[in-house]
């Protein structure tokens, strides 16, 4: 784990991004490092520097502890004659108190998921290093996820634990080399005691961030600290995984996660019932668990519409009600994503620019995305080909139609070509469903 004294070097290095160099040492070249708390980082410098900094520079300080730390931390400013504040509580925000295990509803389709993972919270490097937990979206796994970091974090408060997605890993790694700041961004990741990773399966198909990833997991494995990995589907199944990676990931524990069972949607429904002090009849619940199969998110809006209904027109909940929560919900996550998004995420995952993508340019960097582009917007909207065409930058439609047949053909043999479009478009439904679970 990164010392006070370290924290408080790196917090001077990428300040030099915001800052002039002048302003940095006038200001804080008498700052001592005191301690790292969960909330935040605490120096001790002169009473004059103390009201400046605190005046004027603890935003920007602020922000370049949250590119550290990639969590919410505050700068708290000493003098020689201020005490050490009180460490604030373990937890304290409401979704990490969502977030545990005693909110974790418990069956035959995840509770070898829940058994692995508290063995981890209870034991971290000990138990099953790495851990790694897939499933379908909305069942569990960044619950899951937090519910370790946040029982690590009550029982260890002075390790560093560091939860993000792989695609915080990759955009803060294309950061770090757009400004020449690789030493800083691998000594946050390789100094931590706990690292947790959403969605492992988006590192596919991106081989500079694989190979720095490779690097991170064998600093921390050797270092004998914990990782928890999740993702979509098993390391055998991520096409585009480099075989060094996919190997790492499995020599752990590997746990999955299935759909919820009838029981353990009346569960799910009777626990979220009362959070919010409803009741609801036994057979309103049964028919909300026969109609809402899918997954645990999916059971939780019904829940949240029914409520919001009570808020907003009184009444009593009866069938009604329930069939217009569900007609609703179900109708809700037909809704499609807006070309742009498409556009924004081809790119993203190609590492391109939309001006690119969408521009007469027919260089294979450029055509490959843009018929990945072409397919994906004919599957998830409902766009006419014309209008796909000019979205893509005036494509003619018969163009687009041969994108569509290219595209289709080949991921019948390319399964590198068929995982990246998968990611894509699974990615894309999550945006448009909400946050992942």
């Amino acid at each position: 784990m990164n010392s006070p004294d370290d924290i408080l070097a790196s917090l001077l290095t990428l300040l030099e991004k915001e800052l002039q160099k002048f302003t940095i040492d006038l200001w804080f070249s008498d700052a001592k490092a005191v301690a790292l708390r969960q909330d935040c980082f605490i120096i001790r410098t002169s009473p004059y520097k103390k009201e400046v900094i605190l005046a004027r520079f603890r935003d920007v300080c602020r922000k370049v502890l949250f590119q550290i730390f990639s969590t919410e931390m505050d700068l708290v400013v000493l003098t020689d004659g201020d005490e050490l504040p009180e460490p604030a509580p373990a937890v304290s925000a409401p979704e990490a108190m969502e977030y545990t295990f005693e909110n974790f509803i418990v069956g035959n389709s995840n509770k070898f998921a829940h058994a692995a993972a508290y063995a981890v919270a209870m034991n971290p490097a000990n138990s099953y290093n790495p851990l790694f937990i897939y499933g379908g979206s909305g069942l569990g796994k960044t619950h899951l996820m937090k519910a370790i970091s946040e029982t690590i974090r009550s029982s260890h408060p002075d390790y560093h634990i560091l939860y993000m997605t792989s695609e915080d890993f990759t955009n803060e790694l294309i950061e770090a080399l757009k400004y020449k700041s690789t030493e800083e961004f691998r000594s946050k990741y390789r100094a931590v005691d706990v690292l947790l990773v959403d969605d492992i399966q988006f590192l596919a198909g991106k081989v500079q961030t694989q190979e720095e990833f490779f690097h991170t997991f064998n600093t921390l494995y050797a270092a004998h600290k914990q990782i928890v990995l999740t993702s979509d589907r098993p390391p055998k199944e991520i096409y585009t995984l480099q075989t060094r990676l996919q190997t790492r990931f499995e020599m752990g524990l590997l746990a999955d996660i299935q759909p919820p069972d009838f029981e353990t949607r009346v569960a799910i429904l009777q626990k979220k019932c009362e959070r919010f002090r409803l009741t609801l009849p036994d057979h309103l619940v049964s028919y909300i668990a026969n109609n809402a199969t899918a997954n645990i998110r999916q059971l939780e809006g019904i829940v949240n519409h029914i409520h919001a209904d009570l808020d907003l027109t009184g009444g009593e909940v009866d069938m009604n009600m329930v069939e217009r929560a569900i007609r609703d919900l179900q109708m809700g996550s037909g809704k499609k994503p807006a070309s742009e998004l498409i556009i924004e995420e081809v790119c993203k995952y190609y590492n391109i620019s939309p001006d690119r993508l969408c521009s007469k340019n027919q260089s294979q960097d450029v055509v490959l995305p843009r018929q990945v582009a072409s397919y994906i917007m004919q599957q998830l909207t409902d766009l006419s080909l014309q209008s796909i065409g000019k979205e893509l930058g005036g494509q003619h439609h018969t163009t687009i139609i041969n994108s569509t047949k290219k595209i289709k053909n080949e991921m019948r043999t390319n399964p590198a070509l068929a995982s990246a479009v998968k990611d894509l478009m699974t990615n894309l439904s999550e945006q448009e469903d909400g946050q992942s679970f």
